[in-house]
């Protein structure tokens, strides 16, 4: 089902989608929380949406034909999220589930409070650059920043603050960035190699890259040395 937005407040374009499995948004124009908590719908959007698009998503798949803004599948439970384009800041805020794949790059703090539980272990894939920030206070799930942007440096500063659970995979020997003291970077292994060829095989189909070209490349992976990198602040000697 094709609906024209134009000019549509944001509560009744997510009105005309509830009752329905397969819809095309077009002429979207900022509008905010399309597809909020949506459990069974497939979304196409033309168009521009605003914030927090795919919020609490529960299920549904949302595809951007062009640039999301901040806060795309902020606390998304499950589900899947598809930006053609760029996206804005807090990307995938407090994720607990489901998977963001961004073709282009994404602004500060992707990621942040990202979390896993039992099943639930969140993706999310920006195929450009990650701006600051990037993984700040991430407790569970996967980040892969491949850096197919050869004008933009991988990632910008202060990446991994906070981190204490969790992993992050960049396609980057990663030399120019200064990780805090509670994470490890490091090469990856075989072992790893073989998972994250696996995490980037959807992505890749979707988007049109060259898989074997993608994993024909140096990948660091970082992950946290503690589960509580702040103890040390709280408990007296």
């Amino acid at each position: 089902m094709i609906i024209d937005v134009k000019d549509m407040n944001y509560r009744i374009v997510n009105e005309h989608i509830r009752p329905n499995q397969d819809v095309t948004l077009t002429n979207v124009l900022g509008q905010r929380f399309i597809g909020a908590g949506m459990k069974d719908q497939s979304i196409i959007i033309e168009g521009i949406p605003g914030n927090a698009l795919g919020a609490y998503l529960n299920g549904a798949n949302i595809t951007v034909k062009g640039n999301g803004q901040d806060a795309v599948g902020d606390t998304m439970n499950d589900g899947k999220i598809i930006i053609h384009g760029n996206i804005g800041d807090a990307a995938g805020y407090a994720m607990r589930g489901g998977k963001i794949y961004v073709k282009g790059n994404a602004g500060y703090r992707a990621g942040i409070h990202m979390k896993a539980y039992q099943s639930k272990q969140p993706l999310m894939i920006i195929g450009g650059s990650a701006g600051s920030f990037l993984g700040e206070y991430q407790a569970g799930g996967t980040i892969i920043v491949l850096g197919l942007s050869p004008s933009h440096r991988i990632l910008g500063y202060f990446p991994c603050t906070g981190m204490h659970g969790g992993r992050m995979f960049l396609r980057s020997k990663c030399t120019d960035i200064n990780f805090p003291d509670q994470v490890t970077a490091k090469p990856v292994s075989e072992e790893d190699k073989a998972e994250l060829q696996i995490l980037l095989e959807e992505y890749c189909s979707i988007f049109n890259y060259d898989l074997d070209q993608i994993m024909n490349h140096d990948f660091t992976l970082v992950t946290p040395d503690s589960k509580n990198p702040y103890r040390q602040m709280y408990v007296a000697n």
